[in-house]
């Protein structure tokens, strides 16, 4: 049985990939940081669930479609399986700003279907890793343990010091895995 203490949900443009303010609008432009897909296999092989909550306003926009989108999961679940891991669920979120939605962050809806897709009473004491106060506010609403990384938007995010008191900050995923599999041990 899966505890929340062991479940890692991670943002994906910014802590993943490479994150661009145009979007990342098809498989090319899809480029994830060298160390994040072994980071993810390590979380893994330490007996960490790994789930993915990304907003993806780029569909709303029409800047992309789903099938675009699922390319770049389908390219990002193959690089993790190679190194060995495993992405338990990614929720994504195709709503534009505007839209009333429940999923899109800061509103902790992926997280909620995250929850119930992995059969997770609660999520607090999960860890919620982004680049971004929306991700560590998502992650907050659900008692999710937040974690900035300086990747992304994170170096931004940090230098206006607001939001960030719960927040344990990290240079990037591969950092918080190597500290969080250090403690785990």
């Amino acid at each position: 049985m899966l505890s929340a203490e062991k479940l890692v949900i991670l943002d994906r443009d910014g802590v993943i990939n490479h994150d661009s303010d145009h979007y990342i609008k098809s498989l090319d432009e899809w480029v994830p940081y060298p160390t994040s897909i072994s980071a993810i296999g390590r979380l893994n092989r330490a007996g960490f669930t790994v789930a993915v909550a990304t907003n993806q306003s780029g569909i709303a926009r029409g800047y992309y479609d789903e099938a675009t989108l699922q390319a770049m999961h389908d390219r990002l679940t193959a690089l993790v399986e190679d190194q060995g891991g495993h992405i338990a669920h990614i929720a994504y979120c195709p709503h534009g700003p505007d839209d009333n939605c429940q999923c899109r962050k800061p509103l902790p809806g992926m997280l909620l279907q995250i929850q119930q897709q992995l059969g997770l009473e609660s999520l607090a004491g999960s860890w919620m890793v982004g680049d971004s106060l929306r991700d560590l506010q998502a992650g907050e609403a659900v008692g999710c343990q937040p974690i900035l990384v300086r990747t992304g938007k994170g170096a931004g995010t940090e230098a206006k010091q607001v939001g960030l008191e719960k927040a344990r900050l990290f240079d990037d995923l591969a950092e918080f895995v190597n500290w969080l599999c250090g403690e785990a041990a």
